[in-house]
């Protein structure tokens, strides 16, 4: 009987899985892996009318509705947003859900990214998958060390730049546009920040904007896909016995390899 094998997507705050991820993460479901999706952030700064305790609850909830529907499992955030630092009691607590979950993929942030948040989200993903067999890392709570491959790959920045307005080219496409209904209705659950924005920036700007970004990220493919998610893997050294490119391998003829202008 084979190893089962687990897909885990992670984003700083709630919402962020749904808007760059979610359908290439429910390509993998098809694949027969187990999917999973953790927010390092519990969303407390996305509202202008509720209270602390009542986002918090509010944003747990919808993110947990969001991964039902493509049969992931939700695991909340851990500190409140703006509050993601790299610093030793976090990673520690990262760490252990990479511990606990197990992943053999893992889906997260881009290191270079408009907001603080998500680029030490990334940060703090790439260095838990690395100490995630070390015997002398402790994590919290306390995990038993896991030694399976594991392969990462970093989701693209909004607008594809980085904070300096350079662009980010990825490595790799998957088109995901048999999955943009099921984005959008994981992005519908989030009903507290569609009707935030709703008013502060007209009707549907939420569902508008990860359209376009998704076919934003399309118009960088040389064939004719209306929609992609893009993606550059993380060196394997440290986190894997060999290199390889388990998501392309599994999703195939969805992928486009892209090559680098210029250079």
């Amino acid at each position: 009987m084979s190893e089962k094998k687990i897909a885990l997507a992670v984003g700083a705050h709630p919402d962020d899985v749904e808007f760059l991820m979610a359908g290439t993460l429910a390509m993998l479901g098809d694949a027969g892996y187990e999917l999973h999706i953790m927010n390092v952030g519990n969303g407390n700064c996305g509202t202008a009318q509720h209270t602390h305790e009542e986002i918090i609850r509010i944003r747990g909830r919808e993110a947990r509705n969001a991964a039902a529907l493509i049969g992931a499992e939700y695991h909340r955030g851990l500190v409140n947003d703006i509050e993601i630092f790299y610093e030793e009691e976090l990673l520690r607590r990262v760490t252990a859900r990479v511990r606990q979950i197990r992943p053999n993929i893992v889906l997260t942030q881009s290191p270079q990214d408009y907001m603080e948040d998500h680029m030490i989200t990334s940060r703090l993903m790439v260095s838990a998958c690395f100490t995630r067999g070390m015997s002398n890392w402790q994590s919290l709570p306390r995990a038993e060390r896991t030694f399976q491959d594991v392969y990462l790959y970093h989701a693209q920045p909004l607008g594809n730049v980085d904070p300096l307005r350079n662009p980010i080219v990825p490595s790799l496409l998957v088109d995901v546009t048999e999955k943009m209904d099921v984005k959008e209705a994981m992005l519908r659950e989030h009903r507290s920040q569609k009707d935030w924005l709703d008013v502060s920036q007209g009707k549907d700007a939420y569902l508008d904007a990860m359209k376009d970004m998704a076919r934003d990220v399309a118009e960088m493919s040389e064939s004719s896909v209306e929609y992609a998610e893009g993606w550059r893997q993380h060196l394997h050294v440290g986190l894997s016995a060999q290199d390889g490119d388990p998501l392309g391998e599994l999703l195939n003829e969805k992928v486009e390899q892209i090559q680098k202008r210029g250079g």
